[in-house]
């Protein structure tokens, strides 16, 4: 990309009233947290497909994160799921990952696959088995102030198949008792992010099935608990830019799950299938980084952005990559909204007007501006070329197959 095409670009920005300086600076801020499954055998419920080179235990999958950040440099951060990353030494993980110039983020509890949660966990008609749910979640804060962690992605299989099956009002009321013994165990710094999901694995209905259930919990529990989107748990035709303009009012969105989906939860790179959603998402999160309500705009700074995907067929290190590179993308186009011009439009009742002022940010080519942006922090002008023609995917062949897994 050319230095002239840069200047055209620059000049453009500037005749529609876009502070670049201010874009800039925020793109610089983006920090896109990436998932230590996303690094291993992971994929469908149908065939994992394993691949040669990938890690075999939660510090080499802290190893392939750092390739990611160190030519995107939007990746400081890498979620951890347990049992998964399940180490007997947290404080040695902890300072594996700073020596890679990385953190460990958010805490990912895992109760949906022990033989004791085919019927629930935190949910189940067992008390014992509640019990056991709960210290799991417990043993997670542990696990959190040892790596210095602060958040917690809570993410629930708990549901029924069938009528009857279970009672829809007790397992209501047992989800709450559960994440309120979570929530009295976090230190003043930490959150509990509450995941929901239409349907699947449970069928007839699921605990936590949409945002509104999640938001409920988060209203009960107090401030340190708040509502994670993940864009690939909604029925089609949901309006999630609507749910993320709503939670952002009630200062209520805590962070994302970013994957992408055609029919429901494919664990898909972001914005593969629908890159307009995501760059709308950004336009919502902007608008309400505008407000006149400090506390609102507060809220914006904290939101978690997060990759949640299982690539059962792509490479690993270059599908993350690629996912990371789209939401900077989509986040670089809706930087470019003038917010002034489409409020101007909407006050007039011209929705044409307010539309295209929207949709033209989108339809610029921010490639000139990423190189920039890049070139200023000493990183690649083209990250994944620049990963490709390293020695690092080569190395890693060594390990053979039957790397870390589900």
């Amino acid at each position: 990309m050319s230095d002239k095409a840069y200047a055209l670009f620059e000049e453009q920005q500037q005749q529609r009233g876009i502070d670049l300086k201010q874009v800039k600076s925020r793109l610089k801020a983006l920090n896109i947290e990436t998932p230590s499954w996303g690094y291993g055998d992971s994929g469908t419920r149908f065939k994992v497909f394993q691949k040669t080179g990938v890690p075999r235990d939660p510090y080499e999958k802290l190893e392939d994160a750092a390739q990611v950040h160190a030519v995107t440099g939007l990746c400081p951060s890498v979620a951890i799921h347990i049992p998964w990353d399940k180490v007997d030494d947290y404080g040695k993980l902890r300072s594996h990952a700073e020596i890679l110039g990385l953190k460990i983020g958010a805490i990912n509890p895992n109760l949906f696959q022990d033989e004791d949660y085919m019927l629930g966990s935190v949910t189940n008609v067992d008390p014992a088995i509640r019990r056991k749910a709960i210290n799991h979640l417990l043993e997670c804060v542990d696990i959190a102030k040892e790596t210095d962690s602060n958040d917690f992605s809570l993410w629930f299989a708990d549901g029924t198949n069938y009528p009857g099956q279970g009672d829809i009002r007790k397992r209501k009321n047992w989800m709450l008792e559960a994440l309120r013994e979570m929530y009295k165990a976090l230190t003043p710094d930490m959150r509990m992010l509450i995941e929901y999901k239409a349907f699947e694995p449970a069928f007839y209905h699921t605990d936590i099935a949409d945002w509104g259930m999640a938001y409920h919990y988060a209203t009960k529990l107090g401030p340190q608990a708040q509502v994670l989107v993940d864009t690939g748990h909604h029925l089609p035709g949901a309006n999630v830019e609507h749910i993320v303009a709503f939670l952002m009012d009630e200062q209520r969105l805590g962070g994302f799950h970013f994957n992408s989906y055609k029919y429901a939860d494919d664990d898909l790179i972001v914005g593969s299938a629908n890159p307009y959603e995501l760059f709308l998402i950004f336009y919502q999160i902007l608008n309400a980084a505008q407000d006149v309500d400090a506390d609102i705009r507060h809220a914006v700074d904290k939101i978690a952005y997060l990759i949640d995907q299982s690539h059962n067929i792509e490479p690993k290190i270059p599908a993350m990559i690629r996912s990371v590179l789209n939401v900077q993308t989509q986040y670089a186009k809706a930087l470019l909204i003038n917010h002034a011009e489409v409020e101007e439009a909407a006050s007039r009742q011209d929705v044409l007007g307010a539309e295209d002022a929207v949709r033209q940010a989108f339809e610029f080519d921010v490639a000139p501006l990423l190189k920039a942006i890049r070139e200023e922090q000493g990183l690649p002008a083209d990250p994944m070329k620049a990963y490709l023609a390293s020695e690092y995917g080569a190395q890693i062949l060594q390990r053979g197959k039957g790397g870390a897994s589900w």
